[in-house]
């Protein structure tokens, strides 16, 4: 009865729980306590005084890393795939020259900016 207690996946996972939760309130009590000073409490740059800026995304130069992340991550995932032996051999070629002409085609719209 007792064993099986022991070896229950509510009770391993109870254990592992309390196991993780005194090591991390043991590593809070006996780590180092550093002295906070000015600079190291500041939000940024380690203490330096940096006037502040607006970030500004362009999202035109965005939508074309996209555009170009996704032809190639559905081109590696199609490659991967494709290469068995229950389908035609020329199949990935003829994605590969698909590919190839996609980004042939968005090479121009890069190169207007």
């Amino acid at each position: 009865m007792l064993a099986d207690i022991l070896v229950s996946l509510p009770f391993i996972f109870l254990v592992s729980v309390l196991t993780g939760l005194a090591i991390y309130i043991l590593g809070g009590v006996a780590a180092a306590k550093g002295k906070k000073t000015k600079g190291k409490v500041a939000p940024y740059a380690c203490g330096e005084e940096l006037p502040p800026r607006k970030f500004q995304v362009d999202v035109k130069e965005f939508l074309t890393y996209a555009v170009y992340f996704l032809i190639f991550d559905i081109f590696a995932f199609t490659l991967a795939t494709s290469l068995s032996l229950t389908t035609p051999s020329y199949f990935p070629a003829v994605y590969a020259l698909v590919v190839l002409m996609a980004v042939l085609t968005l090479a121009p719209l890069r190169r207007r900016r």
